[in-house]
């Protein structure tokens, strides 16, 4: 019963370094997004709109 215990402790403290290791990621994700100018996201949703109606024109 005690070994059960353990694991459920072991479990509990690896989920809780997961959950906070994902916080890291999304705060790191979202400092490089917010890092961009306007006029920076303005011109590559532009490039990424070209990109996308040159690759539709295709009936690949």
């Amino acid at each position: 019963m005690r070994q059960r215990m353990q694991w459920w402790k072991v479990l509990g403290l690896a989920g809780l370094a997961g959950v906070a290791a994902t916080g890291v990621v999304v705060a790191r994700a979202e400092r490089r997004r917010r890092a961009y100018t306007p006029e920076e996201i303005r011109d590559r949703l532009r490039e990424r709109h070209a990109q996308a109606a040159t690759s539709g024109d295709d009936p690949a």
